[in-house]
């Protein structure tokens, strides 16, 4: 079987995609992007749900490489919705030709390290084969949705519809029964949007969860032109923070040198910034210590209360059984009013579980549901779902899915051992896996893949890997960090708990976005120390 032949092959076209694809063409190298959707995107094609937006201010959430981009990009609000992010990365790929550069609805079958030519080769569901030097995983981190099994879902005479992969084309929704599953962030911005537009919404929570009043605002051209002219400060703060973003925690100590009160006043700063902040931007023990968690805990508690007109409804949407933070902080804009409205019901279905479908709806426990539509909002196999489902085998036939299904590892997010010349980008035990803005953890990961991919070609070798002793090395790092904190004890996506038979391992690096950056940095300026170079 013929097959065409790159220097380097990258898979998605997300947001790390095409700068990836833009960083090795402009670096010499023949470049390849394979994208199962028809556009670009990744994730923002495909969560064209009702309500999506980011979650990261628009400031802070785009590229830094083009002046001229940032030029000639006006954002038109702090939290743009999704259709504003879809088009901003068809504006990049459009502006930057990489359009040409990538095989849309094309998806890895599988890929294949092939040690005499020192090449990959990956197969398509297309039946189209390709060769290249190095592979790039650009799959991202919330990817591969995971999908419930539900009893007697062929008896259901409705409409069933997963976030992760909803219809390009409108949904009209309007004066219809709907059921949501799900009512993490996702679930969140779906439920307080469609509440005041459908004639009954009913929510089947299993876990509720802390969220954080969103203050979002339209950007106007004065304030565009604020922005601009604080780019070139904020494009190298990002890299100096905690987790990617302008704001950061105060010094550790510090909340002990405060009394309650004091604390407090920066609780209430955080909170109104309504932003992640109050994730980010308190203090860094309210992870670690139980104490101080337990009073952040309280005031977040406190603040979502008051939304809630129900007390007896109030204490089932708000967690009791852990603390604030420990899970993902989703931001909200009217969710917990949202069951203020008559109708609008909350379903316990940890209570009483799921029993099945039935022809009208669904069915909980004895009790019967009617829905027209059915919406599941129910997460992802997040940080190893993609890459695991790609049929990958590196050095001897080693499979990269029976690896991982062992033991979840990797060399700093970056790369694996076994696996020579496949990089990845937002992978498992790197910052922006879970505790990053994603666009500052992404780029800072593809400039380094993309030096040391240069540093392969330059200095006359065909490969790159990590050492098993340097892979060892950052796995006990990255599980010291995460065991310190409290996030370890709580059942959540971060952890893996959410996947059945899942490792338990934090799958995210929680010792900071800056400190990742200085240390991927003495790595490159020390020649790649850890990192095995064959000729």
């Amino acid at each position: 079987m013929s097959s065409e032949q790159f220097d380097a092959l990258v898979v998605g076209a997300g947001i790390s995609g095409l700068y990836q694809t833009y960083k090795l063409r402009e670096a010499g190298f023949s470049v390849r992007a394979i994208e199962s959707a028809p556009d670009v995107g990744g994730t923002w094609y495909w969560n064209a749900y009702p309500g999506c937006r980011v979650d990261s201010p628009a400031n802070i959430y785009q590229y830094w490489f083009s002046q001229a981009l940032l030029d000639d990009w006006d954002w038109s609000e702090r939290f743009p919705a999704q259709p504003e992010i879809k088009r901003y990365l068809q504006h990049v790929a459009r502006r930057f030709d990489l359009y040409s550069a990538i095989e849309f609805e094309t998806r890895v079958a599988s890929a294949e390290w092939l040690e005499e030519q020192a090449q990959w080769r990956v197969v398509t569901d297309t039946g189209k084969t390709f060769t290249a030097r190095y592979l790039v995983s650009c799959v991202g981190l919330l990817s591969t949705p995971k999908v419930l099994s539900i009893p007697d879902q062929e008896t259901f005479q409705g409409r069933v519809y997963y976030t992760a992969r909803w219809p390009q084309q409108p949904v009209d929704l309007n004066g219809q029964r709907v059921g949501v599953i799900g009512n993490g962030a996702t679930g969140i911005q779906v439920i307080q949007t469609l509440a005041p537009e459908v004639s009954e919404l009913t929510v089947f929570q299993r876990t509720p969860q802390y969220a954080v009043r969103m203050k979002n605002y339209k950007v106007d051209k004065h304030i565009m032109s604020d922005w601009r002219a604080d780019y070139p400060h904020i494009s190298k703060l990002v890299h100096t923070t905690f987790g990617g973003f302008t704001w950061d925690p105060a010094e550790e100590g510090h909340a002990a040198t405060l009394t309650p009160e004091q604390r407090n006043d920066v609780y209430e700063e955080c909170w109104a910034d309504g932003s992640l902040k109050m994730f980010v931007g308190t203090f860094p023990e309210t992870l670690v210590d139980p104490v101080m968690n337990a009073e952040l805990t309280e005031f977040v508690r406190n603040k979502i209360r008051v939304q809630i007109n129900d007390p007896v409804l109030a204490n089932k949407l708000i967690p009791s059984d852990h603390g604030y933070g420990l899970k993902r902080v989703p931001l909200e804009s009217g969710y917990y009013e949202a069951f203020n409205r008559p109708n609008v019901q909350l379903v316990d279905v940890k209570a009483e579980p799921i029993s099945g479908f039935y022809e009208g709806g669904l069915r909980v426990g004895d009790k019967e549901y009617p829905l027209d539509v059915l919406i599941m909002a129910t997460g992802f196999d997040a940080g190893t779902g993609t890459l695991s489902r790609m049929g990958v085998r590196g050095r001897g036939g080693q499979s990269l899915a029976a690896l991982w299904g062992r033991d979840i590892r990797t060399t700093l997010g970056l790369q694996v051992h076994g696996f020579p010349n496949l990089f990845l980008i937002g992978g498992p035990l790197s910052p922006s896996a879970a505790f990053c803005n994603v666009q500052t953890c992404v780029q800072q990961q593809i400039d380094w893949v993309t030096e040391a991919i240069s540093h392969v070609r330059e200095s006359g070798h065909r490969s790159m890997e990590p050492t098993l002793e340097r892979e060892e090395e950052w796995v006990r790092h990255h599980d010291e960090v995460a065991n310190a904190t409290l996030m370890v004890t709580v059942d959540s996506w971060y952890t893996g708990a959410n996947i059945q038979g899942k490792q338990r391992r934090l799958l995210s690096y929680i010792g900071g976005a800056h400190v990742y950056r200085e240390l991927c940095e003495e790595i490159q300026q020390q020649g790649y120390p850890g990192f095995k170079l064959t000729r």
